[in-house]
Formats: structure tokens, C-alpha cells, sequence
């Protein structure tokens, strides 16, 4: 399986700006430039882009993983805070709220670390990774 998406730019880094498609038309010539990254633009940029898919893998990922521990998942929500220091990714903090009946918190948190660790987008990242969560 392959995924693409395209990136148009023009002018400068600074007062350039620049739309990204989705193969999937999800963003479809969305809005981004300088200042919908490193201020309070309207538009989106690379950093939330990455927050969104790491959350979306996470997440994913542990549903698979209670699943096949033989449990099943309620609701989940991951938040994903990505931070963007001197010019690079440093850390990806997600934060989770998740509902499995009858599951222990030891288990639980095997099934986290294992997706913290394992997720295709944990693996892809080559920065620090935490996860803090509430079990209910």
C-alpha cells in the first residue's frame, strides 16, 4: 500500500504560502505558510499534520492490541502534543482517555507501551515518546 500527498509553495519561507492535497481529498489545497506555523495563522501545518497521525496510529494500534488480548474497547481519545524546537520534532507526547471493561492496569499499561513502541508512526518518528492515560 502506498500514500501520497502533494505540496504546492510559493515565494519565499518567510511571506511565501502553500496548499497541501491529500490522496484522499481529506485536505484538499489546505492552507499553510509561515505564519499557520510559527504564529496564529488560519490553515494548518507539518507539526499538527504529524500530532494528527500520530494519535490516529496510536490509537488504532492499542484498539488492535486490546483486541487480541481478548477484551474490548470502549471509547478512546489520544491528544497528541507534538514540539517543534531549533528546527526539529524533539518530542511527541500523547495523552490518552480509554474505556475497556474488565481489563487490570497492569495489562492495560502492557498494551499501551507495546503501542507507544509499535505504532507505525512511533516507529517512523525518531524523537522522544511519552504516553500518559486514564483508564476508566
Amino acid at each position: 500500500m502506498k500514500r501520497k500527498a502533494t505540496a504546492h509553495w510559493h515565494g519565499t519561507g518567510k511571506e511565501g504560502k502553500g496548499h497541501l492535497t491529500t490522496q484522499s481529498l481529506v485536505l484538499d489545497k489546505t492552507q499553510y505558510s509561515y505564519k499557520t506555523r510559527f504564529e496564529d495563522g488560519i490553515g494548518t501545518n507539518p507539526e499538527e499534520l504529524i500530532a494528527a497521525a500520530h494519535s490516529g496510529c496510536f490509537t488504532m494500534k492499542l484498539s488492535f492490541n486490546i483486541t487480541e488480548a481478548g477484551f474490548v474497547p470502549g471509547a478512546m481519545e489520544t491528544t497528541c502534543e507534538v514540539t517543534f524546537e531549533n528546527g526539529a520534532v524533539t518530542k511527541s507526547h500523547l495523552t490518552l482517555k480509554a474505556e475497556v471493561e474488565g481489563i487490570s492496569e497492569e495489562k492495560f499499561a502492557e498494551l499501551v507501551k507495546d503501542a507507544e513502541e509499535n505504532c507505525p508512526i512511533s516507529k517512523l518518528l525518531n524523537t522522544e515518546i511519552s504516553v500518559s492515560y486514564e483508564l476508566n
